[in-house]
């Protein structure tokens, strides 16, 4: 497919499968940066009452810093990989102490924040400041490979944004972006799932059994009361997951021991 006839195809995709989200109506950097980090391995349908509900207790990026890691942590509750709210939590103190209290808008500045790596960088640079930044991520990589890899195993992102570089619309790249992420959910959907031809690609592990599972009952628990280590572990009914997973709550920063206490961290 040529360069010029593919833009034309993402363009009318995008006309025809937009899907409302509340980042897309108010595409303010901070607003754009939280529905990035719980997009991160969860599925929009589910991040949107959980990202409305955020932003009702955490408004702004002076609310959010101001907050306790705690009470961040009670809100991203049914997102999962919690770190992720700490990176936030994290992000929004850089923002407040190390930029004066304005989101940055240079790559080099943004890139520091915590939890925001360069694919996170170029999503804020696009959405928040339309800017034609490139970026990969799951849905861009479908439609990629589906157009112009699709009898090629290991497609490196190299090759991608080569492609990327050569078809982004220059002058509305926010648009475009949106239309490619639409347009390569719905090729999911219908039964395009060609990630695995990605030489990036890692199939998410299973929630159940995992060390995981037990680290977010371990933060639900710890969200209502403090417990004693033993006295937690019977509460959940623990097996030898346990211990790996307080220790790993424990050295991240999201669970801290006082007085023989666990708690979430203040």
């Amino acid at each position: 497919m040529h360069n010029e006839d593919f833009k034309e195809l993402v363009w009318q995709k995008g006309r025809e499968l937009y899907r409302p989200m509340p980042w897309r109506s108010d595409t303010r950097p901070y607003y754009v940066l939280v529905s990035e980090l719980m997009l991160q391995q969860t599925q929009v349908a589910r991040v949107i009452p959980k990202f409305q509900s955020f932003i009702n207790a955490f408004p702004n990026e002076v609310e959010l810093a101001g907050a306790s890691l705690a009470d961040v942590l009670k809100q991203w509750q049914g997102l999962g990989y919690n770190r992720r709210a700490k990176y936030l939590h994290d992000a929004a103190k850089m923002i407040q102490h190390d930029f004066e209290g304005t989101f940055p808008t240079a790559y080099k500045d943004i890139i520091r924040l915590p939890g925001v790596g360069k694919n996170t960088t170029g999503a804020i640079l696009a959405y928040s400041f339309n800017q034609p930044s490139i970026f990969i991520e799951t849905n861009i990589r479908t439609v990629y490979i589906h157009h112009f890899f699709n009898d090629h195993f290991d497609v490196d992102d190299k090759q991608i944004t080569q492609k990327l570089e050569q078809t982004i619309d220059k002058q509305d790249p926010r648009g475009f972006y949106w239309s490619l992420m639409d347009y390569g959910s719905w090729l999911k959907a219908n039964g395009m799932r060609n990630i695995s031809r990605s030489k990036h690609y890692k199939k998410q592990s299973k929630l159940e059994g995992s060390v995981r599972q037990v680290r977010g009952a371990i933060i639900r628990e710890l969200g209502n009361q403090t417990y004693a280590r033993e006295t937690l572990r019977k509460a959940l009914g623990a097996d030898n997951r346990f211990d790996p997973a307080l220790e790993g709550l424990l050295r991240d920063g999201l669970v801290s021991e006082s007085a023989g206490k666990l708690h979430l961290t203040k």
